[in-house]
Order: C-alpha cells, then sequence, then structure tokens
C-alpha cells in the first residue's frame, strides 16, 4: 500500500509541477459554460432549464482533454516499464493512476460546479444535487477514460480514436447525472438516478483497472 500511495503522490506532484491537466480540464470547462449564455442569450429561465446538462457536457469533454497524459508521457520516456517493477499488480497501478486522475482533472470540476451553476441561474436546491452527482458520476469518467487512454496508448492519432472509444461509454453517466437534476426540477426526485451512478461508477472502479492492465500489458509488448 505504501507504493500503492506513493504512486498517487507522484502523479499529483507531477500535475501540480507543470499543471497542464488541471488548468487544461478547468479552463475548458468554465470557458465552455461561460459561452453557453452567449448562444442561448440572456433569458435566465432559459439557462437555469438546461444548466444541469450543460455543466455535465462541459465536465464530460473536460475530462476527455486530459485522458491522452495518463499514460502517454509515462510510455514515451520509459516510466511505464519502470511502474510494472513495483511491489504492486498492473491493477494497483492502474488503479492508482486512475484516482491520480479522478483528483487532478474531475475533482476540480465538482468544486467549481456549485459556482458555475449559481451563474447559470440553476435553483439553488438543485445545486446540491448537481454536486452530488459529479461526485457520484465523475470516477466512472475516470475509470473508463483511464481504460480507453490505456487501450489506444501507442496508436498514432489516438486522440480522436480515444474520442470514438469511450463517447459511447460515456452516455449513460452524461443520462443519469443530467437526469438527476432534472428530476429535482420535476419533483419526482432524483435518488434513483444518483444510486444509479453510484453503481456504475462503483462497476467501473472494480472491473475498469484489471481491464486497463491487460491493456498496458499489450502495449508494451
Amino acid at each position: 500500500m505504501s507504493a500503492f500511495f506513493s504512486l498517487i503522490r507522484r502523479d499529483l506532484s507531477l500535475a501540480w509541477k507543470h499543471g497542464n491537466a488541471l488548468l487544461m480540464a478547468l479552463g475548458f470547462f468554465i470557458i465552455a459554460i461561460s459561452l453557453f449564455p452567449l448562444s442561448l442569450g440572456p433569458d435566465r429561465e432559459t439557462l437555469g432549464r438546461v444548466a444541469g446538462g450543460v455543466i455535465w457536457v462541459s465536465a464530460l469533454f473536460s475530462v476527455m482533454l486530459t485522458l491522452e497524459r495518463v499514460f502517454g508521457p509515462d510510455h514515451e520516456d520509459g516510466s511505464l516499464e519502470q511502474l510494472t517493477l513495483l511491489p504492486l499488480p498492473l491493477g494497483m497501478v492502474a488503479l492508482a493512476k486512475t484516482i491520480a486522475h479522478w483528483i487532478i482533472a474531475s475533482l476540480p470540476l465538482v468544486l467549481a460546479a456549485p459556482l458555475v451553476a449559481v451563474a447559470l441561474n440553476l435553483p439553488l436546491n438543485q445545486v446540491g444535487i448537481l454536486a452530488i452527482a459529479l461526485l457520484l458520476g465523475t470516477p466512472a469518467l475516470s475509470a473508463i477514460g483511464c481504460l480507453g487512454a490505456a487501450l489506444t496508448l501507442g496508436v498514432r492519432q489516438s486522440g480522436v480514436i480515444l474520442s470514438l472509444l469511450i463517447l459511447p461509454l460515456f452516455v449513460p453517466i452524461l443520462i443519469f447525472g443530467a437526469g438527476a437534476v432534472e428530476a429535482s426540477t420535476n419533483g419526482t426526485g432524483a435518488q434513483g438516478a444518483l444510486q444509479i451512478l453510484g453503481a456504475i461508477s462503483l462497476i467501473a472502479i472494480v472491473l475498469g483497472p484489471p481491464v486497463t492492465a491487460s491493456a498496458l500489458r499489450l502495449a508494451m509488448e
């Protein structure tokens, strides 16, 4: 477990040192959301109705921007082969990279979402539902995204292939994430959608790293 947490700290320190992934994801998130009022108009009621979906779509694409850097730099400089020498199964290495990616790319979006939601006139009673939905759903985005990054590791034009590969897998998360906010708006209750989001993330976290490890082995052969 010491090696496991050391690997997480390593990725966090590298991200803090370079700042690329953090600034890229958070910057795109804020810029994308700020463009929607320009296209939809200044009507606050309209913005409030679409705020949940807008924030979820922006978060999804923000996370996607950072996926190529999960394994790419380590693969290019040979660090990935060195990571296989750690006293950890490769699946645990993949899990550590997934957790680090969530902290770097997704957690800042979860923290920023309530602020931009208020700016988009999302009712205050729905801001909490949105934050909980993002907190439950973004781990699945990271787990599935890291799997896609491993599958496309070393492939030319991997960014395009990665997008085509994982976007269909992101759709259920987007549907239930935005649906939780919509359900709270309609008064039907968001509990069901939140439970499904939590289940999706749990399954992705459990099953994703072993499959990611298999994809990494293939990439390093």
